[in-house]
């Protein structure tokens, strides 16, 4: 595999809400009218135009992105994406949707007119997608986008743990020995 990707990703422990990338990504649930962990933080720090501006999106299927404004926050725009229920289908299923997420979040930041995104561990909390399987998904989704795609300068994988940070960092090392 080509690691022109991977010299684009990075991985560090913090709070999405507080980043300061061009956009940060929300793992949303379909209504993307917000909803608990990541969505309910980001919903609660950009305010309620956030709301106001995802009422106006009808909704998102798993896989599939939409953009707001980030309005109260730092990044100037928000990506939604919806991940999969991991028990609601075959691990293959599931992989396949939770790696579109990915790569349709960082195309529709791109669209946007983003360099830079911040992504959380998608579908990792209430979705019980195992942390380390979403780890490796996530990682070689965001690096195949990446070499397909140079609009995208940075995209860094904002971990809430310490564990969730090291499954990526090994994701990410395990890829470039490919």
């Amino acid at each position: 595999m080509n690691t022109a990707g991977l010299s684009r990703m990075e991985v560090v422990e913090g709070d999405i809400t507080a980043e300061t990338t061009d956009a940060i990504v929300n793992a949303a649930n379909e209504t993307l009218l917000g909803g608990g962990g990541v969505d309910g933080a980001i919903h609660r720090a950009a305010g309620p135009g956030l709301l106001e501006a995802c009422r106006e999106l009808d909704g998102c299927l798993p896989g599939q992105a939409k953009v707001t404004g980030g309005f109260e926050l730092a990044a100037r725009w928000v990506v939604h994406t919806v991940g999969p229920i991991y028990d609601a289908l075959s691990p293959e299923d599931a992989d396949r949707l939770l790696g579109a997420a990915y790569v349709n979040a960082l195309l529709a930041a791109a669209e946007a007119g983003a360099r830079s995104v911040s992504f959380p561990a998608i579908s990792t909390g209430a979705y019980g997608f195992p942390q380390d399987r979403a780890a490796r998904v996530a990682v070689l989704s965001v690096a195949r986008a990446l070499e397909m795609d140079d609009r995208i300068e940075l995209v860094r994988f904002v971990c809430f743990s310490p564990e969730q940070a090291q499954l990526h960092q090994a994701a990410m090392d395990a890829l470039r020995k490919l």
